[in-house]
């Protein structure tokens, strides 16, 4: 990566963390609730069973009470560990399933790991984001993870990258191992994009 996309994407995403710190109870309340409602909406659309999803961290839009949800109506969701050597294992979540803090302080489920191609049989990936684009790109929070494990899969479902209304960015500086993704969700709208050629 070269050192104008690293500082170009590192200030973005401080700028973004500043902002999430930023929102008061009530808009996070609100979202939460908008996000719930987008995530239904799309699993019903494209008639999904299996899905991989994430836990959201305090400033993240709130996908707990999703999964919990989907998790009760009987889809398999599967939620990433992360592993210390830059993959991410996978585990079922249960309705009522107990969480941890994982390897960067991110919320993770307690369970049997499945592997790292677990997530080979979802019918769609429901992933975090710093922000995205209209064109697919997706800033992510500088670990690749997330781009790892897109790019390492065969014929790779639709995945929608999770974040607020205003991290809908138009020009996101972008690398050449980030990883596009085909829709964005936001607690009001949820946005398929054009396919990007993967």
């Amino acid at each position: 990566m070269s050192d104008a996309i690293a500082d170009a994407k590192r200030a973005l995403r401080a700028e973004l963390r500043e902002r999430r710190h930023a929102m008061s109870p009530a808009a996070r309340a609100a979202a939460a609730e908008g996000l719930h409602a987008q995530l239904n909406a799309l699993v019903a659309a494209r008639s999904v069973t299996t899905m991989a999803c994430f836990l959201s961290t305090t400033t993240e839009p709130d996908t707990h009470a999703f999964v919990t949800d989907a998790a009760a109506r009987g889809i398999r969701v599967l939620l990433p560990v992360t592993r210390a050597d830059g993959l991410l294992d996978w585990a079922v979540a249960t309705p009522d399933g107990e969480i941890a803090e994982g390897l960067f302080g991110l919320p993770e489920p307690v369970g049997e790991l499945l592997g790292p191609i677990a997530v080979n049989d979802v019918d769609v990936l429901v992933i975090p984001a710093a922000a995205a684009s209209p064109d697919g790109t997706r800033l992510g929070w500088g670990r690749g993870y997330y781009d790892k494990t897109i790019g390492s899969m065969e014929g790779c479902p639709p995945v929608y990258a999770v974040v607020f209304d205003s991290e809908i960015i138009d020009d996101i500086p972008r690398d050449v191992h980030d990883q596009p993704v085909t829709g964005i969700v936001t607690p009001t709208q949820t946005l398929t994009l054009a396919p990007t050629g993967r």
